[in-house]
């Protein structure tokens, strides 16, 4: 613990503070830095240009002094201005964080038959995970989960974006292909070159367990059961990419007591091995009721660069298909 504080100070001590501010600013705070060092340094030699003593005596010391406060005041007052534009930057930070937590499904509405556990961990302040669970009527609930490209506050604003289209196009009959078109074209239209997302829209007929769904470029959600693992492998190319892209719905079926897991790339690049894969395939083999946390417990932090989301989705077993089972959200 006390090598790790000696480094850390060590690190701070060296570390350019200066190196995020716009070269002018960053140019002005150095002359102010490099005045207070020429100050020093006339005073070690007794001349402001050595060798030649000019001013001497009483007059060098009060123009030594002069030259370090004005470095000083340079240094301070560029640094000051560092620090209340970045905590200007924070204050939004922390604004943007509350604004997209209020996006996310904090309380998923209980589903008859069904048990929805959610996990959502941005990398940064705020990430560009996007994931919903929509009621849209006829005993019909649409989950959808996107990935957007970068990281941080542009992907956040994407991501709420997306999440926008999707809410305003959820309606009693949404046409997932179409959904898919629609938001692949906003995005070509509206977003920068450089902008893209991954994403799935699943549509659920709680009481059959039979579903559609569009993988537009997004990690295949698996239906995992009985030993067995389906993929909902991808129908069409990630949104944002070209205008023209097209996206194909195909139908898969929950049974009772089968799980429902879709993520983002955020969770398999966070797993150790070879085989990432397999190895969430064994957590979801693990204890009952506890598929989750045996898949949280998979991240590892030092591999873990990207945001996190799962979304899981248990049937009920048959004998207990009729009953409602509770949802459960986790953090």
């Amino acid at each position: 613990m006390f090598l790790r504080t000696v480094l850390r100070v060590v690190r701070y001590a060296f570390h350019d503070w200066t190196r995020e501010m716009e070269s002018t600013r960053r140019f002005v705070t150095w002359t102010g830095v490099v005045l207070q060092g020429y100050a020093f340094y006339a005073l070690w030699t007794r001349s402001l240009v050595w060798p030649a003593r000019w001013p001497s005596g009483s007059a060098l010391y009060v123009s030594v002094c002069l030259l370090y406060l004005l470095g000083y005041w340079i240094t301070n007052v560029m640094l000051t201005s560092e620090l209340v534009r970045k905590t200007q930057l924070e204050s939004d930070l922390i604004a943007a964080q509350q604004i997209q937590r209020t996006l996310q499904p904090d309380d998923i509405e209980p589903l008859p038959g069904y048990q929805v556990e959610s996990y959502y961990r941005p990398f940064r302040s705020v990430g560009g995970d996007y994931f919903d669970v929509i009621d849209v009527g006829d005993n019909r609930t649409l989950f959808a989960l996107a990935d957007v490209s970068g990281k941080g506050m542009p992907a956040a604003l994407l991501a709420s974006n997306i999440q926008a289209l999707v809410r305003s196009m959820a309606d009693a009959k949404p046409d997932l292909p179409t959904l898919a078109h629609r938001v692949n074209h906003h995005l070509v239209r509206y977003t920068p070159g450089d902008r893209f997302a991954t994403a799935v829209f699943i549509l659920l007929t709680r009481d059959s367990g039979e579903l559609t769904y569009v993988n537009a470029g997004h990690n295949p959600p698996m239906i995992w059961g009985s030993g067995s693992t389906t993929f909902l492998d991808a129908t069409g190319l990630p949104l944002g990419l070209f205008a023209s892209a097209g996206y194909e719905a195909r139908a898969a079926t929950v049974r009772p007591g089968d799980l429902l897991v879709a993520f983002t790339d955020g969770l398999p690049d966070s797993v150790a091995g070879e085989d990432p894969e397999r190895r969430l395939q064994e957590a979801l083999s693990g204890k009952p009721g506890s598929s989750l946390a045996n898949l949280k417990r998979l991240i590892d932090p030092a591999l873990n660069e990207d945001d996190v989301t799962m979304l899981l989705v248990k049937r009920a077993a048959a004998e207990t298909h009729d009953a409602a089972i509770p949802s459960a959200s986790g953090g």
